[in-house]
């Protein structure tokens, strides 16, 4: 269980000073601001359970999961995880966490990834008959048996991050943070870490944190998420709750066969049936769920349709939405 009430993090950030006079001023004595990089957060996540972190760059995603895997320490607050301080930094505490973070790595690059996996069994004193079912496991998951014996700078990305993620899962960690597990990656290996985790988390039902950027990986993988603006939550429930909530259009998607027909529309839909919002190869209506029916029977009454696609707003929209509204 992880429980977070009152959490502050204060970063001081030197000023710049403009110009030559501002620079030799700044050699002499430095001026920092203050930033608010988590500000009175409050954050209950249950045993077992996966919560998606979202919010734009500098919301407090990042400097979140660097507290509470331990790596810094807070301003005030308390932040307990499974009952232990994480900035205590104990060994019982690394025994039963780890982290992932996409843009870091662990494993050394000159090395095959087998070996540093031999290296982390020493570090935590994993037991010869688990290590070795943990590496069969894993590896067949993740399909790289194959590449635990090459040097993993000859590795492509995406086995790259399968190793990763294989040398962070070795011990068999209860509590899993991760922080931007796909990014990089191409569609297919952003699917693959996805289906990973989905199946691992079936086998050892470990309680789990992820930001990411992408929606595909939330809206897959997170029950629930926490929506972050400049260090405070603005949304802390289910996902599928914002669709009851916020989402009050949708959105109709249709190719036409002929370009005059397009014209036609562009310049004959009704405004009172909702908003042309993009016309290239497809056009792109956003209705009221009330009148996405005669939106769509004007469309065909009104033009040769080859294709025609009747879907909600995107959950990604919404969230910005949220973002945008808490600024105003």
């Amino acid at each position: 269980m992880i429980e977070v009430k009152g959490l502050n993090k204060i970063f001081k950030v030197h000023k710049k000073e403009a110009g030559l006079r501002g620079s030799l001023k700044s050699l002499v004595k430095r001026n920092y601001i203050e930033k608010n990089a988590l500000s009175n957060l409050d954050l209950h996540i249950n045993e077992g359970e996966i919560i998606g972190l979202i919010g734009s760059n500098g919301a407090g995603k990042t400097t979140l999961t660097k507290i509470l895997s331990g790596i810094i320490h807070p301003s005030s607050g308390i932040v307990k995880v499974m009952g232990h301080n994480p900035w205590d930094r104990k060994n019982e505490y690394r025994q039963i966490m780890s982290v992932i973070m996409g843009q870091k790595a662990q494993l050394w690059w000159d090395l095959p990834a087998m070996d540093g996996f031999l290296l982390l069994r020493e570090i935590y004193q994993i037991p010869h008959r688990k290590f070795y079912d943990n590496i069969e496991y894993l590896s067949e998951l993740l399909n790289v048996k194959e590449q635990l014996t090459i040097q993993v700078r000859r590795l492509s990305l995406g086995e790259r991050m399968k190793v990763e993620l294989m040398a962070a899962l070795l011990h068999s960690p209860k509590i899993v943070f991760l922080d931007e597990p796909t990014i990089g990656l191409d569609l297919s290996a952003q699917k693959a870490v996805r289906r990973f985790i989905k199946e691992y988390r079936k086998e050892f039902n470990p309680t789990m944190i992820l930001t990411s950027h992408y929606m595909e990986d939330i809206e897959e993988l997170c029950p629930r998420i926490c929506i972050l603006k400049e260090g405070r939550s603005i949304y802390d429930g289910k996902l599928k709750a914002l669709h009851t909530k916020y989402i009050s259009d949708k959105i109709i998607k249709a190719h036409l066969k002929d370009e005059a027909d397009l014209n036609k529309i562009i310049t004959q839909f009704p405004k009172e049936l909702g908003e042309i919002k993009s016309v290239n190869k497809e056009i792109i209506i956003q209705t009221p769920p009330d009148l996405t029916m005669d939106a769509a029977k004007f469309l065909l009454n009104n033009s040769v349709v080859s294709d025609l696609t009747i879907s909600e707003e995107e959950i990604g929209n919404i969230i910005e939405k949220i973002i945008q509204e808490e600024k105003k």
